[in-house]
């Protein structure tokens, strides 16, 4: 059984820089306009190039992205999200302290930052394809639910 996917989704980490924007983006590109997402962050960093070259990798453009924190968010559009996913601990103690009072579910999917990995530009790269990898496993996993063989 299938489990209904929410309309609003909102991936969350530290600096809304490269973990957020590749879940959104990858996230984004399964589910189309089927379901509004974003991605927010705890503090606002710099749009990562690593995290662009390794979605420009498997076709998806996030070289537009403009990091924006929890509270922007809300300015802008409120975060009127369904449910928001958290990559890292301080995102997960901020979306918990920001909706203790709304009926938004938050989960926690502790996601390695790639951009603690130091080494050659190939050994970088590696550590952001495999939290793409693993971001695009766990967004599949939870939210296409099983394949029924006739799509």
């Amino acid at each position: 059984m299938a489990v209904a996917r929410p309309l609003a989704v909102l991936f969350a980490c530290g600096l809304n820089s490269v973990r957020s924007p590749i879940a959104a983006g990858l996230f984004g590109q399964m589910f189309g306009r089927s379901t509004y997402v974003g991605s927010a962050g705890v503090r606002k960093g710099e749009l990562d190039p690593f995290a662009v070259a390794v979605m420009a990798e498997i076709g998806i453009d996030i070289s537009r992205h403009k990091p924006v924190t929890f509270e922007e968010l809300d300015e802008w559009e409120g975060l009127n999200f369904d449910l928001i996913v958290t990559l890292a601990p301080e995102a997960h103690h901020r979306a918990l302290e920001l909706t203790r009072t709304s009926g938004v579910e938050v989960e926690y999917w502790p996601t390695a930052d790639p951009s603690a990995v130091e080494g050659s530009r190939a050994q970088r790269l590696n550590a952001y394809r495999e939290v793409r990898d693993l971001l695009l496993a766990r967004i599949r996993e939870r939210f296409a639910g099983p394949r029924t063989g006739n799509e």
